[in-house]
């Protein structure tokens, strides 16, 4: 079927009151049918790391019950892979799970930039590299449409953090905004074409997204030549004709067709065409279309079984191996063992949102121990709701350790720390466990700490420790995959997608994050992450691109040829390994500022015993340039470029001598182009507006009336874990009321939206 001439045909027939109503969908999941237009409805459904179908609840927070399906490991961790074919399996695999469950879209990947550790939804996000997040995000997507299912390209544009996330406008110089913040949705757009691309909620430069049409049009469309729908992230629509206009094809959720009548109006108005009108209807035809005719009949066997299994390989294979003193790791199992901490026995495997899954099964660490032949002796250590008293949880832990070789301690971050809709206050761990570990320290015992969290935390005890696994978020084989890394049964091969800062004041953005209540300022331009670390020679806990194996990997013979980089790795160890290489790249000489050294190129392979293989690593001309301003284009980087490779950037073997950096990265920072960057703003006052908040209205004393009434409602009739609740609640007090509104599903009319405002105004 010739898809675009068929839309164009069923868009003939519709009246313009049809045409705007396919622009909106049906309800929270499904788009539009019209059955005279021989047009069917689709259904969307949430991911990214798994499929989170609703079929009678109707909510995007992650609250409603949905059908059971493959929990894998977040992107925090399958970043760490730095493997696009494994990462490409994963998302084959989830295509599958929607074709079984006749969903036609999965909403992901979310590749949004990791400004800083202390967003709450970084668990979702691949990395602090635009490359790395593009190349995976990529790999993903090609999965998944394998199958014939589309993907969602997610947050476009700018989403770095959860606070505000609905209002604030993300202030960002023209360089910092195409080189980092755009550049991997612009990989996975031009290496994957994605059907949907999915907008997201905030401001950037003082322009909603939802109405962005630099962005929307002028950059997606034109500059990269996109051709696919894009939908408005769960709630993000403010103005809709000014949407249409700016090219948002899809309003989601339904409303009810709140929206339509005000569009229909413009129309009526001059304020909007037809031909405006009929370029978004007919993409949202074309994808349904497209869906229909991509999704045959297929028979699927034993999916439960074989998906659980990748799950594992995938949580194994992207496992980072921060710490090994005196190869500590793998165990065995005549060793002593004592396993400490309630993580252990209710393992933290995702993260709490709109990405919470139903999952299968769930591998328990201390089950899987146990059926491995691990003898061990357990204490919980610490308690997960911070209720219980932390000193007879110590006392316990120390006691059942005093006869033992080694102590595995599971630690990490509770739900409630990090969630959606909300960001971190501090990288620190919790108390009670920061606690437990140091009195274990006291012992001197060897101690493993198996780390489950969904972002970098502090980390007081690393020199004191003799081993440390980061399993980040790994999904439902987490008990499956901890046992067969510690055992040595797999060789940890994973590599940090992001760097673990020290402390929270290292951070570049930490006096830029979150901003004030309608404004964010990226002061710190691209100098995030390790662009930042390794410019200005600050040390870090672990750097970008860190991993242990427990083998060695030699580099040699590094040639350059043009922009093939060639060079030798040997195992040098006693156990096979697969490992990940960097190309590193920098400019010496450029008058344009950059950083010191930027990620060009990676590549994983397996090496066995004494085995050397010669590794050739194209770099793409993009990476050796800069974008002009001026000409909105990118440019070469003048004068020569230095090329380093190596196993991680501390450990590079270089084309010729890379000279210490001459200006400090606040001087580089001066040669960026401006940014507006406003007034910093104070609370709101009245007048309030549409575009403000319940958190805005909260210093009245109908404000706080309100709030607290509709929390005890909530808590009252919503009954989800500590995490979902609290996101829930953030999302309550900050979403403007414009988007309460269109959100609410009918509860909420027009008219009730206005009087409430006009108490918010007028009462105490």
């Amino acid at each position: 079927m010739d898809i675009k001439k068929k839309a164009k045909e069923i868009l003939e027939n519709l009246s313009i009151q049809e045409k705007i109503s396919l622009l909106s969908g049906k309800d929270c999941w499904h788009t539009k049918d019209m059955e005279h237009a021989d047009l069917p409805s689709i259904m969307v459904s949430d991911g990214p790391h798994g499929l989170r179908k609703q079929e009678e609840s109707q909510d995007n927070f992650g609250v409603g019950v949905s059908v059971k399906s493959t929990c894998f490991p977040t992107a925090s961790l399958t970043a760490c892979s730095f493997d696009t074919d494994l990462i490409y399996k994963m998302g084959k695999a989830l295509g599958e799970e929607c074709r079984k469950e006749k969903v036609s879209v999965l909403l992901g990947p979310g590749i949004n930039m990791k400004r800083s550790p202390l967003c709450g939804r970084n668990f979702e996000y691949f990395s602090e590299d635009p490359l790395v997040a593009g190349k995976m995000g990529a790999g993903f997507i090609k999965g998944v449409q394998s199958e014939g299912i589309g993907t969602s390209l997610k947050h476009f544009a700018a989403n770095n953090q959860e606070k505000r996330r609905m209002s604030v406008s993300a202030q960002i110089d023209e360089r910092t905004l195409n080189e980092y913040y755009l550049k991997p949705f612009e990989i996975a757009v031009k290496e994957s074409s994605p059907w949907t691309v999915m907008c997201s909620y905030n401001k950037i430069n003082g322009t909603y997204s939802s109405e962005n049409k630099k962005l929307l049009t002028d950059i997606l469309r034109n500059r990269w030549n996109y051709d696919g729908l894009v939908v408005s992230d769960w709630g993000a629509v403010h103005n809709r004709t000014d949407g249409i206009k700016a090219g948002l094809d899809l309003e989601m959720p339904g409303n009810g067709g709140l929206n339509n009548t005000k569009v229909l109006a413009d129309f009526r108005n001059g304020k909007i065409t037809e031909d405006e009108i009929n370029k978004c209807a007919e993409r949202v035809i074309e994808l349904v279309l497209k869906a229909e005719e991509e999704n045959p009949e297929k028979v699927f066997i034993n999916l439960e079984e074989t998906h659980h299994e990748l799950a594992v390989q995938v949580a194994c294979e992207s496992a980072v191996l921060l710490k090994n003193e005196n190869e500590t790791l793998p165990l065995s199992k005549n060793q002593k063992i004592s396993v400490i901490g309630e993580f252990a026995e209710i393992p933290r495997y995702q993260g709490a949102g709109s990405s919470k899954i139903n999952p299968l099964k769930i591998n328990i660490p201390l089950e899987k121990l146990k059926d491995a032949g691990f003898q061990f002796n357990y204490a919980k250590g610490y308690d997960l709701s911070e209720k219980e008293n932390p000193e007879a949880l110590i006392s316990e832990a120390i006691s059942i350790s005093k006869d033992s070789d080694i102590l595995i301690v599971f630690a990490g971050l509770p739900t409630s720390y990090e969630t959606e809709g909300l960001d971190r206050t501090s990288i620190k761990m919790p108390k009670n466990q920061l606690d437990l570990i140091e009195r274990l320290c006291e012992t001197g015992k060897k101690i493993l700490v198996v780390l489950m969290c969904g972002a970098p935390v502090e980390l007081p005890f690393k020199d004191k420790v003799s081993s440390i696994l980061l399993m980040y978020l790994s999904g439902q084989g987490v008990g499956t995959a901890v046992t067969k890394l510690i055992s040595g049964e797999v060789n940890p091969s994973g590599k940090l997608a992001e760097t673990w800062i020290l402390k929270d004041e290292d951070c570049p953005t930490f006096k830029n994050f979150p901003g004030d209540r309608l404004h964010v300022n990226y002061e710190e331009g691209f100098f995030t992450g390790y662009r930042f670390f390794s410019s200005e020679g600050k040390p870090v806990a672990y750097p970008f691109s860190h991993g242990l194996s427990y083998t060695t990997f030699e580099y040699s013979e590094l040639k350059v040829e043009g922009t093939k980089v060639s060079f030798t790795v040997r195992n040098t160890g006693k156990t096979d390994g697969k490992e990940t290489s960097f190309v590193f790249v920098s400019f010496p000489e450029s008058k344009i500022p950059s950083a010191r050294l930027n990620l060009a190129g990676f590549s994983k392979t397996e090496i066995k015993v004494g085995e050397s293989k010669r590794i050739e690593i194209i770099i793409d001309e993009r990476e050796l340039s800069y974008f002009d301003v001026e000409c909105k284009s990118w440019k070469k980087h003048e004068g020569k470029i230095i090329f380093g490779a190596g196993s991680s950037i501390d450990n590079l073997i270089y084309s010729e001598k890379l000279e210490e950096k001459k200006e400090s990265v606040e001087k580089l920072l001066k040669k960026l182009p401006e940014v507006e960057k406003p007034v910093p703003c104070g609370k709101a006052k009245r007048p309030f507006t549409m575009e403000n908040c319940l958190a805005d209205v909260q210093n009245t004393l109908f404000g706080k009336l309100f709030i607290a009434i509709t929390f005890k409602i909530m808590d009252k009739t919503i009954t989800s874990e500590e995490g979902q609740d609290q996101m829930m609640k953030a999302a309550m007090l900050e979403m403007p009321f414009f988007s309460l509104w269109i959100s609410s599903s009918g509860m909420i009319s027009e008219k009730t939206m206005k009087l409430l405002l006009w108490c918010f105004n007028h009462f105490l």
